[in-house]
């Protein structure tokens, strides 16, 4: 069918290329028949809205006629949102590694007519340069190959789908332990800038979770380099250009060592990982920076990224007025006409601003210079100014929102926001957390299954394992945060979920991918983290909670399942596990917090913030009205309140302190290191002693 086709889609990503001359398909049953029919090789090109580089190639080559040309002569082109099919982004990505190129976006992949790939690339230039041939010339002699002389293409295809079969089917079976943990913390601290944070080298991105992972390890063993690894990031993404100083939120990652330099697209997965961190660590530090960093990316949040007044937007764009990162960037004459008062010079001085800027002779503001002699009062002075500056960048013309709202990203922004409420007793983000997780069972939901994407009024796609592991973590923290036991019988419900339609009887682990009856099916088994958290690691902590909180022993054997099922990769992959290994963590070092009190008694709260006052990712807490019982192989069963008050226990492996009414002394007990006991020394984390 010689047009383009997307203009049906729901998709913002494919809606941006719907004029475009090329002729595009939706992935689907129908594009393969055609090329089967055709014998015409496929183009298959993979990207998302806010990515900064598809939108330069489709600026090149897909709005440009002469190579719309090329691409619809010679192939069926298919445009793939990978945020909306991220299974198909993961299979054609390793076609790029295959093809000896790094991955990334735009995805660039070529199939045979029979839906195989032989050959992948990312951005390929419109004209030939020093970052390779022109990309019209790679499409004729791409599709001259496959045409004129297939045989040559079989080693690539044999290839590709061996790496693809061994992402399914290789056993990587191993043993975890405490000391693999320890050995496994040292190295990933030694790929660390200690000079300015984050991972050696460039670009530069936060890696949030494995920041999280290197935090818990200097909780877990006190050496000082962890948390000045852990600090030292953070201060820099807090006062470099990474973070949006006037509108709150992280960018995507910095294109420089000192995160000077951003590349301006956020995505709410990012910020949802970022605000678990900061949480965790301020309540460790009471760092003032990171409560100030906090507040302003949930208020970023709650102002532009709300769909529908409740769920969450999945991406905003780098790119405005055809350029990267125009709606975030100031001249020195924009700032001076949106200030007001006689602290312009010190907030210029202040946030970094010169007449010729950093960054394509704009200004990206940044706090790396402290200034001395600056008070509270002028900071308040300069919050002030920030918000003149947000009043005017309103009226730029703004980035593109993709609208889409994902699952999996939503669980993850749930989570944080309920943990954050509760932490900083703020009850409007735990609002925000409820909302949100109403609209995904709403929206998203179809009795016990989740939907991947939904957008356009529309939901497309079943959902994912990531979607389900996500989700049920976001369910067990509003269960934490609000006592609601619905929010706990929605965790139970997705984990079943998983195990019906995503485990490996044969190897154990979930498939990132449910059953399909596509012509094309790919199903990998894997507990690397990519945007978001593997479903395999982050089932680690999820099974674990549901372990310690019903005592039910189904959960704890399939933590022990997936512990073994990955630990082959840890060793050599590590920097591709850290919600696997912060899982494991929690699994062979958690402990409970249980609380017996009325709910609407302020001792209970009292001690329940004496808790969530302590940086403790690994405990577990439970309140227990005075009228309820506790599972009865639970180490607490049958605890009490003490000469009526409102009672705490601290539980680890089979045993629980003495009773603890205060909630100065609960506090001071919670920031003792913890004893190592025969459940942490155990090689399996729950289950066994």
């Amino acid at each position: 069918m010689s047009r383009n086709q997307l203009a049906e889609e729901t998709s913002p990503y494919l809606l941006q290329h719907k004029d475009n001359p090329v002729h595009w398909r939706p992935w689907g049953k129908q594009a393969l028949e055609e090329a089967a029919r055709e014998n015409k090789p496929l183009l298959v090109s993979v990207g998302y809205t806010a990515c900064h580089w598809c939108h330069v190639m489709a600026r090149e080559s897909f709005e440009d006629v002469e190579t719309a040309n090329v691409i619809n002569e010679l192939f069926i082109p298919v445009k793939v949102d990978r945020e909306e099919r991220p299974d198909l982004d993961n299979w054609l990505q390793t076609a790029v590694a295959v093809s000896g190129r790094s991955g990334g976006w735009p995805l660039n992949a070529f199939l045979t007519p029979r839906g195989e790939p032989y050959f992948a690339g990312t951005y390929f230039p419109k004209n030939d340069g020093p970052n390779g041939p022109a990309f019209k010339t790679v499409l004729r002699e791409v599709a001259a190959r496959q045409r004129d002389n297939p045989q040559s293409i079989e080693s690539n295809i044999r290839q590709i789908a061996q790496v693809m079969d061994r992402a399914w089917g290789e056993n990587r079976s191993g043993r975890m332990d405490v000391l693999a943990l320890e050995q496994i913390a040292v190295a990933t601290a030694q790929r660390y800038d200690i000079f300015y944070g984050g991972i050696l080298g460039t670009p530069k991105f936060p890696s949030v979770p494995s920041l999280n992972f290197v935090w818990r390890s200097f909780l877990r063993s006190g050496i000082p380099q962890f948390r000045q690894i852990v600090l030292t990031t953070l201060d820099a993404m807090c006062r470099g250009g990474i973070y949006d100083h006037v509108g709150g939120g992280f960018a995507r990652y910095a294109t420089d060592e000192r995160w000077l330099v951003p590349h301006f697209e956020k995505m709410i997965s990012d910020n949802a990982h970022t605000i678990d961190t900061l949480t965790l660590v301020w309540q460790h530090n009471r760092q003032a920076m990171y409560r100030d960093r906090l507040d302003d990316t949930i208020e970023w949040v709650a102002r532009e990224m709300l769909v529908e007044g409740a769920g969450f937007a999945s991406s905003l764009s780098a790119d405005s007025e055809g350029e990267e990162g125009r709606f975030y960037t100031w001249s020195e004459a924009e700032l001076d006409s949106a200030l007001q008062g006689t602290l312009i010079p010190r907030f210029k001085q202040a946030y970094g601003v010169t007449k010729d800027g950093m960054f394509q002779g704009r200004n990206i503001l940044h706090r790396f210079i402290p200034l001395p002699g600056l008070t509270q009062a002028d900071e308040n002075l300069m919050r002030t100014q920030r918000q003149r500056l947000l009043k005017a960048r309103e009226n730029r013309p703004r980035p593109q929102r993709d609208d889409k709202v994902l699952a999996d990203v939503n669980g993850m922004m749930i989570a944080a926001l309920a943990n954050a409420g509760a932490v900083f007793r703020e009850p409007r983000w735990i609002d925000m957390a409820r909302r949100a997780f109403n609209f995904v069972t709403e929206k998203l939901g179809n009795g016990t299954d989740l939907y991947h994407s939904y957008s356009g009024g529309k939901r497309s796609q079943p959902g994912f394992s990531d979607d389900y592991a996500n989700m049920a973590r976001a369910a067990l923290v509003l269960w934490e945060v609000t006592g609601e036991k619905t929010f706990l019988e929605w965790a139970k419900t997705w984990v079943r979920m998983l195990d019906e339609n995503f485990w490996d009887l044969a190897l154990s682990g979930y498939a990132f991918s449910p059953p399909s009856d596509e012509p094309v099916t790919v199903r990998i088994r894997t507990a690397f983290d990519n945007q978001t958290p593997s479903a395999n690691a982050m089932m680690l902590e999820v099974l674990g909670r549901l372990f310690f909180i019903t005592g039910e022993q189904t959960y704890g054997d399939r933590v022990n399942a997936l512990v073994t099922a990955f630990a082959g990769d840890a060793p050599k992959a590590f920097m591709q596990m850290p919600t696997y290994l912060s899982g494991f963590e929690f699994c062979i070092s958690a402990i409970q917090i249980v609380i017996v009190g009325p709910n609407k008694d302020p001792r209970t709260h009292d001690l329940i913030n004496a808790v969530q006052g302590r940086s403790l990712p690994n405990r577990v807490l439970i309140v227990v009205p005075p009228e309820d019982q506790l599972p009865n192989n639970h180490p607490a069963f049958g605890k009490t309140m003490q000469n009526g008050q409102p009672t705490a226990y601290i539980c680890q492996g089979n045993s629980c302190s003495p009773a603890v009414t205060s909630a100065v002394q609960l506090s001071q007990v919670l920031q003792l290191p913890r004893a190592q006991t025969p459940v942490q020394q155990a090689t399996m984390p729950v289950g066994q002693n």
